[in-house]
């Protein structure tokens, strides 16, 4: 009948002996590491509220996607300045509406210059085949709309001629920035900025074929 309460108090001192060496029924019983500061998993996942996490954007992702976007933005570039379909052949210029480029040509069918303009933000110019027939060095606008230089015009509007300038001034002032070129604002003309409109005046001379595709 003693041998019961030896026992109880054999299996007790044996279980604190388990218990201070940190081993309990076969359960090695480890400390939990002390906080870094980090809210980053090992596996390198940011954590959450409520352990939730979210896929981090490695830099080499970030890279990938930049060139992506440059590539594109290449192509882009590339496919504006490819001259319009049916724009005529041999030596000639070419303004495209709803482009709102001008391309200049050589008779070896090279594209020598493109560049954006502003055209007519009225309906007064219509898609066809043209001739350079008169050229100014400066110009006055209709209306005291301000004055122009390198002025090449290749055909007639309802109020003026129409042709290829630079960004006209008036009061002193360009009534455009070069940064709103590729936006139709003039009355009729097509405005370019000033070294373009120096190129034009040069390969334009008279007869000049210029072709304004829709």
């Amino acid at each position: 009948m003693r041998s019961r309460p030896l026992r109880r108090t054999k299996m007790l001192f044996a279980a604190s002996l388990l218990t201070s060496a940190g081993l309990f029924g076969g359960i090695e019983i480890i400390a939990e590491p002390e906080a870094s500061g980090s809210d980053l998993t090992a596996g390198g996942m940011k954590a959450g509220v409520g352990n939730e996490s979210r896929t981090p954007v490695w830099p080499h992702d970030a890279q990938r996607d930049a060139a992506a976007t440059r590539d594109v933005a290449a192509r882009v570039a590339a496919a504006e300045k490819t001259l319009p379909a049916d724009s005529g052949v041999g030596r000639r210029v070419v303004f495209s509406i709803s482009r709102q480029r001008v391309w200049i040509v050589s008779a070896a069918e090279r594209t020598r210059r493109t560049y954006p303009v502003s055209g007519s933000a009225y309906d007064n110019l219509k898609p066809g085949t043209y001739k350079v027939f008169s050229r100014s060095k400066r110009a006055k606008g209709i209306e005291d709309s301000g004055t122009m230089k390198w002025f090449v015009r290749f055909t007639k509007g309802p109020n003026a001629a129409i042709g290829f300038h630079d960004i006209p001034v008036d009061k002193g002032k360009r009534v455009q920035t070069r940064a709103q070129l590729g936006t139709p604002l003039s009355h009729g003309c097509i405005r370019q900025a000033e070294p373009d409109a120096k190129a034009m005046w040069r390969f334009a001379r008279l007869g000049t074929k210029v072709v304004v595709t829709p």
